[in-house]
């Protein structure tokens, strides 16, 4: 072996030493009874044979060479750490992917003071400060049959009500919200369907009922967090809901004047309810807890806002509504279409 090992080295001496060169990439040897072996072979360090270090320096690197480990070989450990670093960078690298594939991105948005604006279900642009000036004691009196079959019909549906709830008035608030935000979508659904029938502009309608709908949806968004309904109650809005978004639909159908008069007077019992909760957080009754931060951001409530600011504007909000729906059922009664009168358009 040491004798074929020296002969290489002088063959590789008086080629010139070129780096570009390698040796034979096997070596056979025949050390008797133990039988053949087979040994890769790297190249050579031309540094270490130039230099004259002699048979014993080629050795050992032949050695090296050949064992199992590698000499800068990392632990285990460290690479069970980058591999799992390179997953986690691949994953997100693939959601960036994913996201960006269609241009689709979410902007970086961030409320007055600079912090992360952590809400998807509604932008800084769509919040306001709720008109507090309102007049809450307005009321329609009913004038004609319509009005009258719209007046009982919510007097008769308040009595379950109070019989259900009694003074419980976050679990009612909770049920309202969940009846009051249906008129809206299923109004601005049937004129957006009209509309698109017709080739006939909505006046703005469609905008403004869904509008109502969404501002609804948020009050019940605000009403979860400060109220966790229970499995029976859950249950009873599953119901409730599906029996009152198909009478609506076929209600306003048939007859818009009276399902606007309808939820007008509606919106009145609502303001009526959110009183009396008001009455309960003055009296103690109910604690006066801080305000959820959702309502906070939707608002624009100051920081230290409490349940009693909440209720204060969820309650200007629904007169808000009231005034929407009397007007839309008297537009009708004047025997015009919606289409035909400035529709209210942020008015809250």
């Amino acid at each position: 072996m040491s004798h074929l090992l020296t002969r290489l080295a002088l063959r590789r001496l008086v080629a010139g030493g070129n780096c570009g060169r390698y040796l034979p990439s096997s070596l056979s040897v025949t050390p008797g009874a133990a039988g053949a072996t087979m040994a890769v072979v790297k190249p050579w360090d031309d540094v270490a044979v130039a230099r004259g270090q002699g048979l014993g320096a080629l050795v050992g690197q032949w050695r090296r060479m050949v064992s199992s480990v590698p000499e800068h070989a990392a632990p285990p450990e460290k690479e069970k750490k980058e591999s799992g670093e390179a997953a986690v960078m691949g994953e997100k690298n693939d959601e960036m992917m994913v996201s960006s594939y269609w241009g689709i991105s979410k902007k970086k948005i961030v409320r007055e003071d600079g912090s992360d604006w952590p809400w998807n279900c509604f932008m800084p642009w769509e919040t306001y400060h709720s008109n507090l000036t309102i007049d809450l004691k307005k009321h329609h009196k009913p004038k004609n049959f319509i009005d009258k079959v719209a007046f009982r019909t919510v007097k008769i549906l308040r009595i379950p009500t109070d019989i259900f709830f009694q003074r419980r008035y976050g679990c009612r608030a909770m049920m309202l919200e969940t009846v009051a935000a249906v008129p809206g979508m299923v109004g601005g659904m049937l004129l957006h369907l009209r509309s698109l029938r017709k080739f006939e502009q909505s006046g703005g309608w469609i905008k403004a009922l869904l509008e109502e709908a969404e501002n609804e949806r948020m009050h019940l968004m605000t009403m979860v967090e400060l109220v966790k309904p229970k499995w029976y109650e859950r249950l009873l809005v599953l119901a409730v809901q599906g029996v009152f978004f198909n009478v609506f639909f076929v209600l306003y159908v048939l007859s818009p004047k009276l399902a606007h008069r309808i939820v007008g007077y509606l919106e009145e019992e609502a303001i009526h309810s959110y009183t009396e909760f008001l009455t309960d957080i003055n009296s103690g009754a109910i604690e006066n807890v801080p305000a959820p931060v959702i309502a906070i951001d939707y608002w624009r409530l100051p920081k230290d806002a409490t349940l009693k600011d909440v209720v204060t504007v969820i309650r200007a909000d629904e007169a808000h509504h009231r005034d929407v729906n009397h007007f839309a059922s008297d537009i009708h009664f004047q025997g015009k279409e919606l289409r035909e009168a400035p529709a209210p358009l942020g008015y809250r």
